[in-house]
């Protein structure tokens, strides 16, 4: 007798396919709709903010942009729980506040980090601010969203491009100072992600990194923050992103892959000797804040180590 094999399997193989599919689509267009409903009235706003120059009235506009930006993400972080499925596990939020000021690090796995981020922390502290790279102002929409809501755009010159045209040297504190002055009239969050890209383990292996979970942390960013608005931030706020099965994109990430994140929050108050130092003229200051930072990368390593191992 011949046993056929039931095509079951198949079909049900089929059928996630479908509803990987439909969930992706679906998600993209909520996305590009909530984009447009938010942003066309944000760009506007700005617009009015930027041809009025009384102080008042922008002050009362940066706040009224706040409120579109905060609905915008309230919007995705429901698309993410609801159509996307996704469960954020959170610790460690209490004593944060949405009239503090913060500097907020976290480790970057993935593009999906961001939204889990706005996700965790909407309207429980100040509205978050990137630091981002000059050429995303040209992302259709956003880029111009991004500038609309003072997030600050920099320009990363290598260490190669620096030795040919030494001018350029400098240019990045006077682009962090700037933008920080912005944020000197409102509660802010000033996010940075202290290894300068997203985690693989091809830029893992080129690093050498000592790390098990993480690439080097570029403290010079930081430190600039710091040295410009020190004396407004309340504390330092310390992020642990982990995704228990495995780095996702974001079409995982819409499609419905990303079933779980834990985000590990530890708040901590910034040590005076951080705010009082020459970062680039201060060879003994310069070690003594990377050896801060590489501190608290390894107990972020341990925490990244302890979440990855199999439970028993």
């Amino acid at each position: 007798m011949v046993h056929r094999r039931r095509p079951f399997p198949l079909r049900d193989n089929t059928l996630h396919s479908l509803i990987f599919v439909a969930r992706l689509v679906l998600g993209f267009l909520v996305i590009v709709v909530n984009t447009l409903v938010h942003a066309t009235p944000l760009l506007l706003l700005a617009l009015v903010k930027f041809v009025v120059p009384l102080p008042p009235f922008r002050r009362a506009v940066s706040r009224l942009l706040i409120v579109l930006a905060e609905r915008w993400i309230a919007v995705n972080s429901a698309l993410m729980g609801s159509l996307a499925r996704v469960s954020i596990v959170v610790t460690g939020l209490d004593g944060l506040a949405r009239d503090g000021s913060y500097l907020v690090i976290s480790n970057h796995q993935s593009w999906v980090d961001i939204p889990v981020l706005q996700s965790v922390f909407n309207r429980r502290i100040p509205f978050l601010r990137f630091f981002l790279k000059q050429q995303l102002i040209w992302v259709p929409v956003l880029g111009l969203a991004w500038w609309a809501l003072d997030f600050p755009f920099m320009r990363r010159h290598s260490r190669e491009l620096l030795e040919r045209k030494p001018h350029l040297r400098g240019k990045d504190i006077e682009a962090t100072r700037r933008a920080c002055e912005k944020y000197r009239e409102l509660p802010v969050s000033v996010m940075n992600f202290v290894e300068g890209t997203r985690f693989t383990p091809a830029k893992h292996a080129r690093q050498n990194s000592p790390f098990r979970h993480l690439l080097l942390p570029r403290a010079g960013g930081i430190a600039f923050v710091l040295d410009s608005m020190g004396g407004q931030l309340g504390a330092l706020v310390d992020v642990t992103i982990h995704y228990p099965c495995g780095r996702p994109t974001v079409i995982d990430l819409l499609g419905g892959r990303v079933r779980e994140v834990v985000v590990d929050v530890r708040h901590m108050p910034i040590d005076d000797a951080l705010l009082t130092g020459d970062y680039i003229g201060d060879e003994r200051f310069r070690e003594r804040f990377q050896t801060w930072l590489n501190g608290l990368w390894n107990e972020k390593d341990d925490r990244l180590d302890a979440a990855s191992a199999p439970s028993s």
